[in-house]
């Protein structure tokens, strides 16, 4: 156990100490987010990212413990444990290294090399390895067993052979050279199935492909594995080799077992016998080896672009409290209409048929009319699906015949809307509302608070990963509920608001325990304090201390249950008011006296100075949203469709997803446009996130339009180009005020992103 801690320590550059008090905590039964934020003092300050990857390895690392104990019995049950091997197998850094270590004495199938052995031709095999001058032949002769098959020499000889080969396979040491050699090495080819051309299309890119096995980047080498798992694409691992040379690997086997071509009677035979080893029993071992490596490493990559931009996307800026008018575009199945009010609660909805074929633009102008001022709607989200710049265009036109309604159009993503409307939980948040209807209320929602709508959402389905449904399921969904608690906690939770899916983010509580909640505020009425959560069933004090300082009461009984403080410092806060002879409520918010109190003034043995400046920043602005402010981007007046892009224009738009290649931005015009990373900035960049996020508003120039294949090259690289531009935008910025009215009214929302046109990039 010491050598795990040691080793997480030295990964992270921390402290033994530091992940001694972290690991205690977790096996307690702490949450990432309560330590990260309350438990500063005994982790040393260790942040959720250093909290979570230390979560992680620690199980992988306990795991390698437990297959390594496993090894250790099954080799000591054979009566084959020497000193020197337990020490190998104690060694052992990574689960390849102890599963070659392992593999001599792994019980398998009886081999033709086992039959050899109990043939009695061991030590033939033995011999003409130590001296090659012997003759092959001539001592083959010697070991000659017809009872068992070995007949004749040749026989004979094939049974060395093979117990050499087997030998040769399993030795640890030199089945890792050969690894690492072909991972340095080695390359990467492709080609496409004969006759699968026309259906394989897609994996155009491959059908002739050849790179380096340790730099293909994680989204090729997935398209590759995709590729050939859909029958498209022959892959192949190995170094290249000119035509009538030994392979390189060849020659380490027989230079690890000093085999060399002296001339001698069995050197012929036994540089055959390195050959064989080679194509018979390592290189396709090896090759599966690498290939899950490469898989693997993939794997980690694209869950690690998903989890960041999954990250953005929840913590995008929310348009807040304000009464909503949700559209979800269709033609011929009509434009659904939800309004909500500021806290999302369901007002009124509607279905119009403005478009196509039924063509009812007035009527349908007029329905919304009247839904807005009656409700007093203040936003209008559009869903960017089928229909969107139809039905952004209705939007537009209401605003045009009604400014006295005072409306901001933006459009959102829909992506995952319809995973919620057909889920258990939209059924029984709304029992009577027609699934159609339930996606315009969460396109509604997710305008006001991307983070609390996108909570009753599979993260799987918002759709801002690449090859997402080629990784590792349990890993992704592993990571992204990670991102969903981590980005919940950071935000905080107000308990008479939040909806069970969100409740059930917070630390230390369950779907049960969020169930419980809102049944307890069903029953008794909204909570008055903090302490009022021990009253729920079920919810004790270990949950209690992990879950109280994230959950907010707003206007409640103590005016530091609406902060981000956790219950158990709130005597010292008192304490801190009664010193500086302030009442608590003229202290909170009070940002130019706590500023200039001393942090260390206030230190107590409970208490150290991390969290006492924790506290003294939440003293300043409490109940602080940590979201960024409100930004949108307006879209090309005129620009509507694909078709309408020309090379040279400048647009204005938000990127929807950043992949290892670049980034994905929507312009408007149903089809997100690629800013490869090399158009990101005229600076180097190595990943994409450096220079963007999900959810940035940027302006971008277009390259080049691929009508056909709906592609669209974009650069934000805007120095001076030889012709004019086409068109242009401007951004606009709001803070808490509504966005400013732009030239047209056009505006899509930095919170959700659109990703499904990455999806459709994808397949």
């Amino acid at each position: 156990m010491q050598s795990i801690l040691s080793r997480i320590a030295a990964e992270l550059s921390v402290r033994e100490t530091q992940v001694v008090a972290a690991v205690e905590l977790l096996d307690e039964g702490s949450t990432v987010p309560f330590i990260a934020r309350y438990r500063k003092e005994k982790t040393g300050g260790l942040d959720d990212t250093q909290l979570r990857y230390l979560e992680t390895r620690l199980g992988s690392l306990r795991e390698l413990e437990k297959r390594r104990e496993t090894v250790l019995n099954s080799i000591r049950e054979q009566g084959k444990l020497t000193v020197e091997l337990e020490q190998q197998v104690l060694q052992a850094e990574t689960r390849t290294e102890l599963e070659d270590i392992y593999l001599p004495y792994k019980p398998k199938r009886r081999t033709k090399a086992m039959i050899a052995r109990e043939a009695g031709i061991q030590p033939l095999a033995e011999a003409l390895l130590a001296d090659p001058q012997l003759d092959p032949a001539t001592e083959a002769a010697k070991y000659l067993n017809p009872e068992m098959e070995f007949a004749d020499a040749k026989a004979v000889l094939d049974g060395a052979r093979q117990i050499l080969m087997e030998d040769f396979a399993e030795n640890a040491e030199l089945s890792g050279q050969l690894r690492e050699y072909l991972w340095e090495q080695g390359g990467f080819t492709s080609s496409v199935i004969p006759g699968k051309e026309q259906e394989g299309q897609k994996f155009a890119d491959y059908f002739a492909y050849a790179e380096a096995i340790g730099k293909i980047p994680s989204h090729r080498a997935l398209a590759l594995f995709r590729g050939r798992n859909e029958g498209i694409l022959d892959i192949k691992l190995d170094v290249n080799v000119a035509e009538g040379q030994i392979h390189p690997c060849e020659d380490k086997i027989a230079a690890a077992f000093s085999i060399r071509d002296q001339g001698r009677a069995a050197d012929r035979w036994l540089l055959d016998t390195v050959r064989w080893t080679w194509k018979v029993k390592l290189h396709s071992r090896l090759s599966v080896d690498l290939n899950l490596r490469l898989r693997e490493q993939a794997e980690a990559e694209a869950i690690r672009v998903f989890a960041a931009n999954l990250k953005d996307l929840l913590l995008a800026a929310p348009a807040g409290p304000r009464a909503t008018m949700g559209l979800d575009p269709g033609l011929r199945t009509g434009v659904k209409v939800a309004v909500v009010d500021s806290t999302g609660k369901l007002l009124d909805t509607a279905t119009i048929y403005p478009h196509v074929p039924k063509k009812q633009w007035d009527q349908s102008i007029a329905v919304l009319a009247d839904m807005c001022r009656k409700l007093q709607v203040d936003l209008i989200s559009i869903g960017n699906g089928t229909a969107s710049r139809e039905t952004d265009q209705l939007a537009a036109d209401l605003i045009k015949r009604h400014p006295e309604l005072n409306l901001t159009k933006l459009v959102v993503s829909e992506a995952g809307a319809s995973v919620y409307s057909a889920s258990e939980l939209a059924a029984k948040e709304f029992p009577g509302l027609d699934v159609s209807l339930r996606g315009a209320v969460s396109i509604a929602r997710r305008l006001q608070d991307p983070l609390a709508e996108l909570v009753k959402i599979d993260p799987k389905s918002i759709g801002v990963g690449q090859y997402q449904h080629d990784v590792n399921q349990p890993e992704l969904a592993r990571t992204l509920d990670a991102v969903v608690e981590d980005c919940v906690n950071a935000v905080g939770v107000d308990v008479n608001m939040a909806s069970a899916p969100l409740l059930a983010r917070v630390s230390g509580l369950n779907n049960g325990l969020a169930e419980n909640i809102v049944q307890f505020r069903n029953d008794n009425g909204a909570f008055r304090n903090r302490e009022q959560l021990k009253k729920v069933p079920r919810l004790g004090a270990k949950t209690f201390e992990q879950a109280a300082g994230f959950l907010r009461i707003r206007d409640g009984e103590h005016p530091l249950d609406a902060s981000s403080v956790h219950p158990e410092a709130y005597t010292l806060v008192e304490q801190i008011a009664a010193v500086n002879r302030q009442p608590l409520p003229v202290l909170l918010g009070n940002s130019e006296f706590v500023r200039n109190l001393k942090p260390t003034d206030y230190v107590t043995e409970q208490f150290g100075l991390p969290t006492i400046r924790d506290i003294l920043t939440e003293l300043e602005k409490p109940g602080r949203d940590p979201r960024p402010e409100f930004v949108t981007a307006t879209f090309c007046e005129g620009v509507n469709a694909i078709s309408d892009l020309q090379p040279g224009m400048i647009l204005e738009g938000v990127v929807t997803n950043v992949a290892n290649f670049g980034a994905f931005v929507d312009i408007g015009v149903h089809q997100d446009g690629l800013v490869h990373i090399s158009q990101l900035t005229s600076k180097f960049v190595k990943d994409p996130r450096e220079v963007v996020r999900t959810g940035d508003v940027v302006k971008v120039r277009v390259e080049e339009v691929d009508v056909q294949r709906k592609r669209i090259a974009l650069t934000m690289r805007l120095e001076p180009i030889s012709h004019k531009p086409v068109q242009s935008t401007e951004r606009k910025t709001t803070g808490s005020q509504k966005p400013a009215k732009p030239a047209r009214e056009t505006v899509t929302a930095v919170n959700p992103a659109m990703a499904a046109a990455f999806a459709r990039a994808r397949k």
